[in-house]
């Protein structure tokens, strides 16, 4: 193959459309990020946070992993670094720096990725999250997918259908490897009640016949097992391919609340999606997005989808010698660091969300290697009475995304991310003794403005508690029958106090 020949191969015009929706997508997911820290970090990780970040730095010394708060923080500058971070973002969903050179869309999405990490690399406990290192990745290699001014280069979409391969792959042989339930296919008889965090639909799916429950476990195994190799494959398998990875994950944003991990999965996927298919389900997508440039489109559109070439010279816009070494460098990079991540997958203690290096590229994923069968929730509260006896009146506190008032119908908070309300989930999973709970429970007291404003429902009104508390209660979703004796969504028993009550040390 010649030079010509090569660039003309390494040249991908035909996916366009699917280079719009990666860099808008992702971009949008890293404006959600900055915008969750913004509002969370201070007071979960803040100068007075729960588990602040200037104490974990004194305690670690130096850190192993890249960030900017490793000579300084404070709320002011990682409240700038949102702000800084929220603004790329939105001129890249706006498509402004890929009117450019591609090196000025290339620098944005670095700029995110190294912010963003900074943010991470000092989260401890709460940003401990598989979709924060698949969001570093994806917006590493997102990077190089260019501008306007050039084609999507062929190599770096490869590397985003690799990404989704990972992720979708690796949840599945973990889930194969995992509890007995994926492999008696009971796994979902559970799954809609005990996830972390419930959505509006999560009880109506709960609640489909235990054959429909099974089909479900069925058909994951074949999108997370099957599927994904044909990825790779010739148009238009590998656009039907991303179809059924894209369904599935809308089937999971419908019936949960996982962060912005599903819709990572959906944007990925899009990179084997091509014109010609994306044109053929839906007309208003253009066939030639040069087309204006170029030659008309529906000319424009055939060279696309027959001869990459062609599509290039039609496009008038073939990637200059110089951007097409960086992603090269790119490409060899990314190749490189995937050797671990596919020993991962083969082996027999396959590691879950785990990086291998400290830029977290060429990461492992998966989730749900088990499934809960019963719901523990630890509910909070506290009171205004002077002894915690048999006469203080308790009220309890309200979180926004985790299951408490058993009448209240869950809310659709992804991809948006409730930190304190998913770490609310592991406490009963590992120990309700940690020291984030211990210092939340601490603030409550304090009635601290920035923790409650964490809550959705503040029982005191800003006043100080006495007492505060911590209590353990069994939770499932309500039969339709419960539901309209009770009007309850929710049933709950209660099982046994996890934190006696707490109070401040008097003052001196």
């Amino acid at each position: 193959m010649g030079f010509v020949e090569w660039t003309a191969w390494f040249d991908a015009p035909e996916y366009e459309f699917a280079r719009q929706v990666l860099q808008r997508g992702v971009a949008a997911v890293f404006l959600v990020a900055f915008l969750s820290t913004h509002n969370q970090f201070p007071a979960l990780l803040g100068e007075r946070g729960l588990l602040p970040v200037p104490d974990f730095v004194a305690r670690s010394g130096r850190l192993r992993r890249p960030t900017l708060f490793s000579w300084r923080y404070s709320d002011r500058l990682l409240r700038a670094v949102c702000w800084a971070g929220m603004a790329v973002a939105a001129t890249l969903v706006l498509g402004l720096p890929q009117l450019g050179p591609p090196w000025v869309p290339m620098l944005a999405f670095l700029a995110l990725w190294l912010l963003y990490m900074s943010i991470v690399n000092v989260g401890q406990t709460f940003y401990g999250f598989g979709w924060e290192m698949l969001l570093l990745e994806a917006g590493f290699i997102v990077a190089f997918l260019g501008s306007d001014q050039t084609p999507p280069p062929r190599t770096i979409l490869i590397l985003l259908a690799w990404l989704v391969f990972r992720l979708e792959f690796g949840a599945g042989m973990i889930k194969i490897r995992g509890g007995r339930e994926w492999r008696d296919l009971t796994a979902l008889y559970y799954h809609h009640e005990t996830q972390p965090m419930p959505g509006p639909l999560s009880r109506q799916a709960h609640l489909l016949p235990k054959a429909w429950h099974r089909l479900e476990v069925l058909g994951n195994h074949v999108a997370q097992l099957v599927v994904p190799f044909f990825l790779f494959a010739p148009q238009p398998l590998a656009s039907m391919a991303a179809g059924i990875i894209i369904f599935t994950q809308l089937w999971l944003v419908a019936s949960g609340n996982f962060a912005w991990l599903n819709w990572m999965a959906i944007l990925l996927a899009f990179a084997a999606v091509s014109d010609p298919v994306a044109h053929a389900l839906v007309p208003a997508i253009p066939l030639d997005w040069h087309a204006a440039a170029g030659a008309g489109a529906a000319d424009g559109g055939a060279a696309g989808a027959a001869d990459p070439a062609a599509a290039a010279a039609a496009a008038g816009s073939q990637a200059p010698v110089a951007w097409l070494v960086v992603v090269l460098v790119a490409t060899v990079l990314l190749v490189v660091l995937s050797y671990r991540p596919v020993e991962n997958l083969f082996s027999h203690y396959q590691l879950m969300n785990a990086s291998f290096n400290r830029w977290q590229l060429g990461n492992t994923y998966g989730a749900f290697g088990t499934v809960t069968k019963q719901r523990i929730e630890i509910a909070v509260e506290g009171t205004l009475s002077a002894e915690p006896d048999d006469t203080a009146e308790w009220r309890e506190y309200g979180f926004r995304g985790k299951p408490g008032d058993v009448r209240r119908i869950p809310r659709q908070w992804a991809p948006y991310h409730l930190r304190l309300d998913w770490l609310m989930w592991f406490l009963p999973l590992r120990t309700v003794h940690e020291e984030w709970f211990y210092a939340f429970l601490a603030r409550l007291l304090e009635a601290d403005r920035p923790t409650l404003r964490l809550l959705r429902h503040d029982p005191f009104d800003g006043a100080r508690p006495r007492w505060v508390r911590a209590r353990s209660y069994l939770y499932r979703f309500a039969t339709r029958a419960e539901f309209r004796a009770t009007g309850q969504r929710w049933i709950r028993v209660p099982l046994h106090e996890s934190i006696p009550p707490l109070s401040l040390p008097p003052e001196d």
